[in-house]
């Protein structure tokens, strides 16, 4: 990507910011009051759309509490106003957001283990029972009709409107800005898979907790938005019937597109007020939001994928015409880093950067790997092969931490991690790809990259490895490219992460005969290029011939043959192992 074309992304953000508080400005001073009214609980909305955005369109948690986050900021808001307490409404505001945020985290820690309908139920049983305490005890200053006071500046609804449009703004600036981080990618990252999350060094139990705490924090944002605006807030506006409503229109409009969190804000307003106008019960509104919804999980898609992907199809109908008028360049994507760069040669005494020693696996009365052991050199590739049933993708789990429970050690650099955790043992140098495509099509190609590397990398070290992978550019969204080019951009990131151990599960799966030949001649310089050793799994015996030195066999979970690829590829016992075996040619 052109560097002012960088440049330009990253001050455009803070131009629409200023746009959008020149919008609320020249709103506030040509609406009337009701529609000023009407505007403030529009900007309240979409806070907290963009709330559930994070948790439920990035993170992938159904979390059907936020109105009751909003209830808990209002809460803190009056409570503090009755307390005439320092700082003033600015102040409280943010109070109110850290405690919703503090809330978000405890009734987070059931999403630890949690998932799907069950999570649903604790968080709308979660609702239910707040909704009944708050009826109960009110909040604070309602009986004695204490009004909560709105900042100085800003008294006026027309002012408060101004005021909820700059507050708006800069939650969405900081929503943008998260999405973007390593935080956000870890959102995205673990709603996809949490295995491919935990395999690249991210704790899936920190993604699901800060997300829940965002979205809190600015649940309990919008509700102190709200304890201003109408300045005796009441239990009946955060009643769990709506938080219920607001995350079906949050999933509808794809509220983790900010774009689509401020239409869903909108609508939640407009619906309401358009059935008022047609003399049809608001409370239908619920339906209509209900049916929006059911057609979005229905049809696997929201509206703002429906929206980018027609746009996105014609800026690739217009790219595509442009390149084939263009003329053809005579290189090939294999003169890319041709000679790799010098290496020192690595010593005959050199020590292993991976040693197992006796690993055993049994999964009841089956053991699925029986006192295996094996040593892998540093920058080498070994491969690790056996039909079908051999314990191959065992041993992957067993190394890389996702099967504990098992006997036999694991050292890497002759330190032992065999009681460490996946998240641990990749954060110390052991990566993996794994068989079934775990890399999360919400990402660029470059955010992926920069998410599972956890180092900084400048743009042209970027470009240079992903062309050397046969990857596509930086900015490429991972959702409109095929699966084997994911396996690729899988890989790349899992190299330039630095590891000192790769193992390559079938990473050519998925891509075609000429693909699988380059992605072969590429991994030959792998080693000596980022200094790591490679373990590959692979049924086809050519790309093993052709880039392992050294191979491993696999069968009914114990080593067959160890040894040079040539001689373990001629050994009676290896040839016996995979007769009749369909996958594997002759």
């Amino acid at each position: 990507m052109p560097l002012a074309n960088r440049r330009l992304r990253t001050a455009l953000p803070l131009l629409v910011a200023v746009v959008g508080i020149g919008a609320g400005w020249a709103l506030s001073a040509g609406l009337s009051g009701y529609y000023v009214f009407l505007g403030i609980s529009a900007l309240t909305a979409i806070i907290a759309v963009l709330g559930l955005g994070v948790v439920t369109g990035s993170a992938g948690i159904i979390a059907l509490s936020q109105l009751t986050f909003a209830a808990i900021g209002a809460w803190v808001v009056a409570w503090l106003n009755t307390l005439d307490a320092p700082g003033g409404f600015i102040v409280w505001l943010v109070a109110g957001g850290a405690a919703a945020g503090v809330a978000g985290i405890i009734i987070g820690l059931p999403a630890l283990r949690l998932r799907g309908v069950n999570l649903a139920v604790v968080t709308l049983g979660f609702a239910a029972a707040f909704d009944v305490m708050l009826v109960q005890i009110q909040f604070p200053g309602a009986a004695d009709g204490i009004a909560v006071q709105r900042p100085e500046a800003f008294s006026s609804d027309r002012e408060f409107f101004f005021f909820s449009a700059i507050v708006t703004v800069l939650c969405a600036l900081a929503v943008f800005g998260l999405q973007r981080s390593r935080m956000g990618s870890g959102w995205k990252a673990v709603a996809f898979s949490e295995r491919g999350t935990a395999a690249v060094g991210q704790s899936v139990s920190a993604a699901k907790l800060s997300a829940f705490a965002v979205s809190a924090a600015l649940g309990g944002v919008s509700g102190g938005l709200l304890a201003g605006q109408v300045q005796l807030p009441f239990a009946t506006s955060f009643s769990p019937i709506q938080s219920l409503a607001l995350y079906i229109l949050a999933v509808m409009s794809g509220a983790y597109l900010i774009d689509m969190a401020i239409f869903g804000g909108i609508l939640w307003v407009v619906v309401p007020e358009l059935l008022k106008k047609w003399g049809v019960p608001q409370d239908w509104g619920f339906v209509v939001f209900g049916l929006l919804g059911i057609q979005a999980l229905t049809s696997g898609s929201n509206l703002g994928e429906v929206v980018r992907g027609a746009i996105r199809r014609r800026s690739a109908a217009r790219t595509a015409a442009r390149t084939a008028a263009q003329p053809k360049v005579g290189t090939s994507v294999l003169d890319v880093f041709a000679v790799p760069e010098a290496a020192e040669p690595v010593p005959a005494d050199a020590p292993p950067v991976l040693e197992v020693r006796g690993l055993g696996v049994r999964f009841g009365a089956l053991a699925a790997l029986d006192d295996v052991s094996l040593a892998v050199r540093p920058r080498s590739i070994m491969g690790l092969i056996g039909p079908n049933g051999a314990g191959k993708s065992t041993f992957v789990d067993a190394v890389s931490g996702f099967l504990p429970q098992h006997t036999g050690q694991t050292l890497l650099d002759g330190a032992d991690i065999s009681a460490l955790s996946p998240t641990r043992r990749a954060r110390r140098g052991v990566r993996r790809t794994f068989q079934q495509d775990r890399v999360p099509p919400q990402l660029t190609v470059e955010a992926y990259v920069r998410f599972v590397a956890r180092r900084t990398i400048n743009h042209d070290e970027l470009a240079d490895a992903l062309a050397f992978l046969g990857c596509p550019a930086p900015e490429t969204p991972l959702s409109t490219v095929d699966v084997g080019t994911r396996r690729l951009v899988e890989v790349a990131a899992a190299v330039l992460s630095g590891p000192r151990l790769l193992i390559l599960d079938e990473p050519a799966a998925g891509l075609s005969h000429e693909e699988h030949l380059q992605f072969g001649h590429r991994l030959t310089r792998i080693p000596s290029r980022f200094d790591t050793a490679i373990v590959l799994i692979e049924h086809d015996l050519d790309l093993v011939r052709s880039v392992c030195t050294e191979l491993t066999v696999l069968d009914f979970g114990r080593v067959l043959a160890q040894g040079p690829t040539s001689e373990v590829l001629d050994t009676p016992a290896v040839i016996a192992a995979y007769m009749g075996d369909a996958e594997i040619s002759s």
